[in-house]
This record gives C-alpha cells, sequence and structure tokens, in this order.
C-alpha cells in the first residue's frame, strides 16, 4: 500500500512538471514565439494561456510596448555653414513584426538599438549637412524631425521594427563655439550702439544748430521790431517837440534850459565854468528870458 501511494505521488508530481513545462502564459504587453529545435514554429499575438511541447519546445517573449531609445550623450554634427552642433534626441519605437525582429537581429534589444541608433545619425547627419544653424535650432527643427522619422522608419521595417517618433531634445553649440558666437555677437551689438550713438549726436547737433538759428532770428526779429518802434516813438516825440515849438518858443527855450539846469546840477560836488555873460544863464538872470545888455520896456 506504501508502494502505492508513492507510485501516485510520483505520477502526480511528474504530471505537474509536465503541465508546468507544457504551460505558459503570455501578457497583454508581450508577444510569444514558440520555437522547436531552434526554428521558430509559431507567434502568439493573443494574450493567455497556451500550451507547448515540453523539452522540444521552447518559448521568448518580447515586449510589445512602445521602447524609447535615449542617447546618452550628445552627438557633434557639421551643418551646412562648416560649425559643430551638439544634438540631444530620443526614438521612439516598437516591434511590429517579431519573427523578422528574430531573424535580424536575434531578438537582442541591445543590437536592435545599436543599429536604430546608427541610423538616426546617419539621418541627422545627412539633414544638418542641408541647414544653418539658425535653421536646426529653430526654424526647420520640426521638418528635420519628420524627415529623420521618415527616413528610420523605413530602414527599420528591415529588422521588422516601427519608429513612432523622434525627438530633438537639444540643439545647442560646444562651447569653443560658442564663445565665438558670443563675442561676435557683443561685438555686433557694440557697433550699432556705437552707429546709433553716432546718430544720436548727430542729431542732436543738428537739433541744437536749428534752435540757435531760431535764436538768432528771434532776437534779429525782435530787435528790428524794438528798433522800428523805438523810432517811431522817437519820431512822435520829435513831432511833439517841433509842434510844441513851434506854438511857444520860448517857452521850449524856457523848458528846454530847466532840463540843462537840473542835469548840470544834479550834485553839489559837480563844478561847472562858464563866462558871467553865457547865454546859458539866461533864464536865471531874467524870468523873461531877456539877454543881458537889453533894454527892458
Amino acid at each position: 500500500m506504501r508502494m502505492g501511494f508513492g507510485a501516485f505521488l510520483a505520477i502526480v508530481l511528474a504530471v505537474i512538471v509536465v503541465a508546468s513545462m507544457s504551460l505558459f502564459t503570455v501578457d497583454q504587453r508581450e508577444r510569444a514565439v514558440v520555437f522547436r529545435l531552434g526554428e521558430i514554429t509559431e507567434v502568439i499575438d493573443q494574450p493567455g494561456l497556451h500550451v507547448k511541447w515540453p523539452l522540444i519546445q521552447n518559448v521568448r517573449f518580447f515586449d510589445r510596448r512602445i521602447l524609447t531609445l535615449d542617447t546618452p550623450d550628445p552627438e557633434r554634427f557639421i551643418t551646412s555653414e562648416k560649425k559643430n552642433v551638439l544634438v540631444d534626441s530620443f526614438l521612439m519605437w516598437r516591434i511590429t513584426d517579431v519573427r523578422q525582429y528574430y531573424v535580424s537581429v536575434r531578438g537582442d534589444e541591445i543590437l536592435a538599438q545599436t543599429r536604430l541608433q546608427q541610423r538616426v545619425n546617419a539621418a541627422l547627419r545627412e539633414e544638418f549637412g542641408k541647414r544653418t544653424v539658425h535653421d536646426v535650432v529653430s526654424g526647420e527643427r520640426d521638418t528635420i524631425m519628420k524627415v529623420v522619422r521618415e527616413k528610420v522608419d523605413e530602414d527599420a521595417k528591415e529588422i521588422g521594427v516601427a519608429i513612432v517618433d523622434v525627438r530633438l531634445k537639444r540643439v545647442e553649440l560646444p562651447q569653443e563655439v560658442s564663445e565665438s558666437v558670443y563675442r561676435r555677437m557683443e561685438a555686433e551689438r557694440r557697433a550699432v550702439a556705437a552707429e546709433l550713438r553716432s546718430q544720436g549726436f548727430s542729431e542732436a547737433e543738428k537739433i541744437r544748430a536749428e534752435a540757435d538759428r531760431e535764436r538768432e532770428v528771434i532776437v534779429a526779429e525782435a530787435y528790428r521790431d524794438a528798433q522800428r518802434v523805438k523810432g517811431e516813438g522817437d519820431a512822435r516825440a520829435t513831432a511833439v517837440y517841433a509842434r510844441a515849438y513851434s506854438e511857444n518858443p520860448e517857452f521850449y527855450a524856457f523848458y528846454r534850459s530847466l532840463e540843462a539846469y537840473r542835469a548840470s546840477f544834479r550834485s553839489r560836488s559837480d563844478v561847472l565854468v562858464l563866462e558871467p555873460n553865457s547865454d546859458f544863464f539866461r533864464y536865471l538872470k531874467s524870468p523873461n528870458g531877456a539877454k543881458s545888455g537889453s533894454t527892458t520896456k
């Protein structure tokens, strides 16, 4: 009876071992390839529980999700201007034909990434060589990514892979080139600043000269108007004096003499030397202005 139980237990264990070797599960994120003696016999796309012959068949699983290939270090490319640029890019890809993928790269993801990276670099080198620094930095960046994706996708079909997207994360100049570019930009900005200052100085001189000219014109016109008004006033005063003199010459002579006396004897320190019979004392000697030696009626 003990022999019968042991045999049963051995049979159960053998069945479990055979079942474990015969059954396998395919996850929905994977594809399975069944091999028989090293040759592909079946590609399983549907997830679930599947059966294989133990010891004769073996199974390998391949990821059906989108995979990312990111360059560890920026690559150096040359533009049409013969200038170096550093490019940091990444690639998104997926396995579409598992059978072709295994035949081409033996199902080795590292080998597949190496081949894809080489083709991406070749396509980027070609596209960058057609464009200037401005184009690859900002002008045609989207166009470059689209063209590279199409070229690499066409080549990737040979290994059973589809390219989902190619992205340029960063495009910049090397340190030595950046410094020369910055120096050139600084020199250009200084030249522009000097030109603007020169233009400003020229405009300031022009405005200053125009203001001086207008000031001279205004002063000349004001002086002319002042002289005209002064002349008109003098003419009027002369006319008034002439009219007054013509109406009463004796009063006019008396008034002028008083003005002369006031101007002559303004200060006590003033000294005036005249002859006693001078006509200057005419109205001091006689209120009616009669000259010395004349008879009074």
